[in-house]
């Protein structure tokens, strides 16, 4: 699973960060976008393996506030839905 994952992270663009948030009612800033795709990018491999080492908090002032709600329950909802493939 971790080889699949990583394909896609390497194939990743900044428009597919894009459309996936507008695809769960998230509208990010050209701020709010870029940081979340160089995230991403820098910083996948962590999170997959140790999801727990992720404090969204510490990113609240990179969003608006909605935004960050939305992200925060975002990532908890697919966390908890696939940790288990990941082990």
């Amino acid at each position: 699973m971790y080889n699949i994952i990583e394909k896609a992270m390497h194939n990743l663009k900044i428009e597919d960060v894009q459309n996936f948030a507008l695809s769960k009612n998230v509208q990010l800033s050209e701020p709010e976008l870029l940081f979340t795709y160089e995230f991403i990018k820098k910083n996948w491999s962590q999170v997959i393996k140790n999801p727990s080492i992720l404090n969204l908090d510490r990113y609240k002032d990179k969003y608006s506030l909605e935004n960050f709600q939305k992200i925060k329950k975002l990532f908890i909802e697919y966390s908890s839905k696939y940790q288990a493939f990941l082990r």
